[in-house]
């Protein structure tokens, strides 16, 4: 069964934006043979700034990806993390190209498929 991820990127190569900080989510769909295609950019008011974060922007980022499975950030904090498992988005670390994260996402879903 195919599912989207989001992914924190400001330039659409690599994943160099930290969920509470992201400006914007890219969003994908991974299909059931491991290949994916990038759906659509959703604009974001990030949840943290140099003045601290809100709780209120947070939901609001949270909200904007609810119906994707997966999210993927350079970093993610722990308030974040335990926010996302509770709306049953799996949150993922990974400071690296998009493609890769992509195909490894892909991998981590199908292994637990098959379990």
């Amino acid at each position: 069964m195919s599912f989207k991820v989001a992914v924190a990127s400001s330039d659409g190569k690599f994943i160099n934006q930290h969920f509470g900080m992201a400006s914007q989510f890219l969003i994908f769909e991974i299909k059931d043979d491991g290949t994916y295609e990038f759906l659509e950019l959703r604009e974001n008011k990030p949840a943290c700034s140099v003045d601290g974060h809100s709780d209120l922007s947070m939901g609001k980022s949270i909200e904007l990806i609810s119906d994707c499975e997966a999210v993927i950030a350079s970093q993610i904090g722990p308030g974040a993390i335990d926010i996302l498992l509770s709306r049953e988005i799996n949150p993922y670390i990974a400071p690296k190209f998009i493609d890769e994260a992509l195909k490894e996402i892909s991998k981590l879903k199908n292994d637990s498929d098959e379990k």
